[in-house]
Order: C-alpha cells, then sequence, then structure tokens
C-alpha cells in the first residue's frame, strides 16, 4: 500500500465515491498472449473507483513522482503495440481494452456493476513535469478520463482541513499543517 494512495482514497471517499484499492485483474492464458505478453502478473489498478451518479468505474492510476520530475506527458502520450512502460494502460490500446473487458466480467460477474456501466481511466499525480499538466489535462479531457493534478490535489486536501473531526490520518494531518494558516 503505498500513502499517496491512501490520501488519494481518502480524498475521493470524502466526496461519496465508492473506492477499492490494489484491484486485480485476471486475464486469462489467451487474454496475456492477445496482449503480447504470454507470461505477465495479473494487473493491479491502483483505485477501483465508482460513481453511482454517473454510472461510471473509473480505473484510477494514482503517481505521488513528488521528489522526481513528475508525470510526462510524453510518456503518457506514446503508442504501443506491446504493453511496456509506465504507462501501459495509457499508451497501449490493446491492452487496456483487454485489461478493461477482463475487468468488466469480474466487476459483472460479482455482481458488483450492471452491463451498462462504463469503464473509463483516470490519473491523479502528486507532481507533473514542468509545463506538462495542461497538456495532460487536454489529452485526458479529449478521451473522456479523469485527471487530477497538483492543484487539484492541493485544493482538495486543504479541503479536508475544513472537515469536521475524523479520527484519519489525513484528514488530522490536514488540519494541522493547513488550519488557520491558509
Amino acid at each position: 500500500m503505498d500513502y499517496f494512495e491512501n490520501l488519494v482514497k481518502t480524498l475521493l471517499e470524502k466526496e461519496y465515491f465508492w473506492v477499492r484499492q490494489s484491484v486485480k485483474v485476471n486475464l486469462t492464458k489467451d487474454e496475456k498472449r492477445k496482449i503480447g505478453k504470454p507470461t505477465t502478473p495479473r494487473p493491479e489498478i491502483d483505485l477501483l473507483v465508482l460513481d453511482y451518479n454517473s454510472n461510471k468505474i473509473i480505473a484510477v492510476e494514482v503517481k505521488s513522482y513528488l521528489d522526481s520530475t513528475g508525470v510526462s506527458y510524453d510518456l503518457l502520450n506514446e503508442e504501443h503495440e506491446i504493453p511496456e512502460g509506465r504507462y501501459k494502460l495509457f499508451s497501449c490500446k490493446n491492452y487496456r481494452e483487454t485489461v478493461f473487458n477482463r475487468l468488466r466480467n469480474q466487476l459483472l460477474e460479482s455482481g458488483f456493476i450492471k452491463k451498462e456501466t462504463e469503464i473509463i481511466l483516470g490519473l491523479i499525480a502528486g507532481n507533473v513535469q514542468r509545463n506538462d499538466g495542461e497538456k495532460i489535462e487536454n489529452k485526458f479531457k479529449t478521451n473522456g478520463w479523469l485527471f487530477w493534478g497538483p492543484q487539484e490535489v492541493k485544493k482538495r486536501v486543504k479541503e479536508l482541513a475544513e472537515m469536521k473531526y475524523e479520527n484519519n490520518p489525513y484528514i488530522i494531518t490536514a488540519k494541522m499543517l493547513l488550519r488557520n494558516y491558509t
């Protein structure tokens, strides 16, 4: 479990989304061959977010990259036939479709979603490369995907400081750091 993922999970739950963390997708051998990776381990989605109002599942990749150069638009914008790199779900359409089809089947079999439920992709990033935020945001809007960049995350963390007390380390920390100082 990643602390930044847990923080993002708290932020999403505060907005009344239902969230599951570290969801494994059980690809079949045929599906693994179809994506060109017959021995690949099970894909794992950082956060699976159910938006009841829009009847959507959002498969969210969470990248903190706080002490690095950040998420790169160029890497997100690559296109691969066989999944590779850090952003496989974003850069390999065949992989994304195969993983989402299997995920849909898993969720339908468990009774978690309806047949009409749409699955989309999302990215929540604590840091993006300089001047890449707007390009990433535009790419995601064009594709109908969710994107929260660093400013969106900061805004939501500040909102945690204004909440009523809850015994949650992220809310408590936000209160201690931001209350009466913003």
